[in-house]
């Protein structure tokens, strides 16, 4: 389905931001800039749950929605405790940043 490819191309981009954060030798925490991490900190848990969304929509099955929903669950935690520890790391973390939802959560 659309929506899975789209989840796809959000998590790997978002993957990929996250991997190049830091050059060969630097040690450190850094803020990720650039794509959906300029709307929400857990922009690769959001490309997951998009992609597996699309896969409970395509599978048309009470398993794929379970399985979609349970990852919705563990993900949407994982993203609110990871956007909290930015916010308390950094002071100049972009306050409009949110969660994991765009301009909502």
């Amino acid at each position: 389905s659309g929506l899975w490819l789209v989840g796809l191309v959000v998590n790997v981009h978002s993957d990929h931001i996250l991997r190049n954060l830091r050059k060969p030798g630097e040690t450190g925490y850094k803020i990720p800039i650039g794509g959906v991490f300029e709307y929400v900190s857990g922009a690769n848990f959001l490309g997951e749950i998009t992609e597996w969304a699309g896969f409970a929509l395509a599978g048309h099955s009470v398993h794929s929605a379970a399985f979609a929903l349970f990852t919705m669950v563990v993900l949407s935690c994982r993203a609110v405790a990871h956007h909290k520890w930015y916010l308390a790391k950094f002071d100049d973390y972009p306050k409009s940043r949110k969660a994991l939802i765009p301009f909502v959560f």
